[in-house]
């Protein structure tokens, strides 16, 4: 793991998306709750702020963060995509941009799995980071799929 121990507890933000790409028109059907196993958008919204939460039980090295907030939206972004973005905040000594794409990733992960007896077709692409908050580095955020730094204010 990273030494944070000189770094100071300050607030850490972070906002990352996992798109889930569907067949023609199927879209529609999972969130009027056709699909096989319930209500998509909930309980995707569950799985992810309780995967963000065990971020450092899944990925190596990560530091356990105690973290103070976790959402996760489900946002249809046309006819046959929904984008699960996960927002993260902690006060820490490192950032939550991990738990925030682990947070998005199972979100999306679980759409999939409720969806995929309707259509084998069902794609998930995109996972990133979207923008972060906090630390000696500032703010940064993705702007139109290419990275850009925002000056810290």
């Amino acid at each position: 793991m990273v030494d944070v121990s000189g770094k100071d507890a300050t607030l850490r933000e972070a906002r990352a998306e996992a798109c889930v790409v569907f067949p023609r028109g199927l879209l529609s059907r999972v969130l009027r709750g056709a699909g096989p196993k319930g209500p998509v958008e909930e309980i995707a919204r569950i799985a992810g702020v309780l995967a963000a939460k065990r971020t450092h039980e899944l990925v190596p090295l990560c530091h356990p963060l105690a973290l103070d907030w976790v959402e996760v939206a489900c946002e249809r972004r046309s006819a046959d995509r929904l984008a699960l973005v996960c927002s993260a905040r902690c006060r820490g000594s490192t950032g939550v941009e991990m738990e925030a794409l682990v947070g998005a990733c199972v979100a999306a992960l679980t759409v999939y799995d409720m969806a995929k007896a309707l259509d084998p077709r069902i794609e998930i692409e995109r996972v990133r980071l979207l923008e972060k908050r906090g630390g000696k580095r500032g703010a940064w955020r993705a702007r139109g799929g290419a990275a850009a730094r925002v000056p810290r204010v």
